[in-house]
């Protein structure tokens, strides 16, 4: 088995699909890419048995043949090697690989393919298309909010429902939820699936700069989401999502609008002299007037400042995790966030200012009970 190709590009569609190798896999055969020779296209794949990821690109070969090459040894010659042709020369019965360059040349032993795991085949149970533009800004407004939990699996990954109104991506950990919608992303028939952090992490950095659109098919147990010469599998997560319309608060008749990056800026410094264990801070609503202010009795330290809002509805004293709310409102754009409240023991809503069209975010913050100082 035999082939040529350029360096550069197959150490790119390498870098593809790298994250998904783990360190120290379940089977060590993993440790490796899978090499599928035939008639001039290579199909690499790199799996960690959850997740699977398989790029396709043309090379210079008539041959046909699998080899499970080293993901470590083979990515590191690549990176070291300036651009040019290089000819892999593999010997299927011993399973030894040899790279040629203008450089050198370099040994390394891989394996039987057959021992790769076989990877689940398409389904067309559900197929929806989104453009990956859309798609990235989606996980990148959920994925934060995750939760590292694995007691609660289900909320380790993101909710996607789709269906002929819009499409609407869901994550959250107890603490905070975050609620993204798309009006422009529609589908015929409706369903709902969760899937895992890490495949989405792995999406988002392997989407394209330029648009294109990503082609979503899922079963019950997987979902594969395909673009250029990229495909992903990924397994569900097969656990009940929380009822998480109920936890919005709805009724709610205090709202305050206030500069994002203001406050952003003002909750940084505040929060450093916040309480290292609960990162409590007090936000006190009076009139036109916000007040964040942090104590740390142990080490008497405090800090506050003052910044101006519009606010309508009665004044209120609320507490927060700093951390939360710093990454919820710096995972926002618009330059105006607007604050739905209703008692100092009943969940924070927030909305930016101004919502892209066809895009509707909601955010929920859960309050902290106020230690009473003065």
């Amino acid at each position: 088995m035999k082939f040529i190709v350029n360096s550069a590009y197959l150490l790119r569609q390498l870098t593809h699909i790298n994250g998904v190798i783990t360190t120290n896999p379940v089977v060590p055969i993993l440790e490796n890419f899978l090499f599928e020779l035939e008639k001039g296209k290579l199909t690499i794949t790199a799996s960690d048995l959850q997740t699977s990821m398989i790029t396709e690109l043309q090379v210079e070969s008539k041959e046909r043949g699998t080899i499970a090459v080293p993901a470590r040894i083979l990515l590191e010659t690549l990176k070291n090697l300036p651009e040019q042709p290089i000819t892999f020369s593999i010997d299927e019965s011993t399973f030894s690989i040899e790279i040629i360059s203008d450089n050198g040349r370099y040994k390394l032993s891989g394996e039987n393919a057959t021992d790769f795991p076989k990877l689940p085949t398409v389904s067309n149970d559900f197929s929806a298309e989104i453009s990956s533009d859309v798609l990235a800004r989606a996980i990148n407004n959920t994925i934060f909010a995750t939760s590292n939990d694995e007691l609660r699996p289900a909320m380790t990954g993101v909710y996607i429902n789709l269906n002929e109104k819009n499409a609407t991506f869901v994550s959250t950990d107890g603490h905070r939820l975050v609620r993204y919608r798309r009006n422009d992303v529609k589908t015929d028939n409706g369903n709902a699936i969760i899937v895992p952090r890490k495949a989405l992490n792995l999406l988002k950095s392997t989407l394209p700069s330029e648009n294109t659109i990503v082609t979503l098919d899922f079963n019950m147990s997987n979902a594969f989401f395909r673009f250029d010469n990229i495909r992903m599998i990924c397994r569900l997560i097969d656990e009940r999502f929380p009822e998480y319309e109920n936890v919005i608060p709805t009724q709610n008749s205090i709202k305050m609008t206030i500069d994002r990056p203001a406050l952003v800026g003002a909750l940084k410094r505040i929060s450093i002299y916040a309480n290292k264990t609960t990162h409590q801070v007090r936000m006190k609503i009076t009139g036109s007037e916000l007040q964040v202010s942090a104590e740390d009795l142990e080490f008497s330290n405090e800090a506050n400042e003052r910044l101006s809002c519009d606010h309508e509805g009665e004044d209120i004293e609320i507490g927060f995790n700093a951390r939360f709310l710093i990454e919820l409102l710096s995972n926002l754009d618009s330059d105006r966030v607007i604050f739905n409240l209703s008692a100092p023991n009943r969940a924070g809503v927030l909305l930016p200012g101004e919502q892209e069209k066809n895009e509707d975010i909601l955010m929920l913050v859960m309050p902290v009970m106020l230690n009473q100082y003065a």
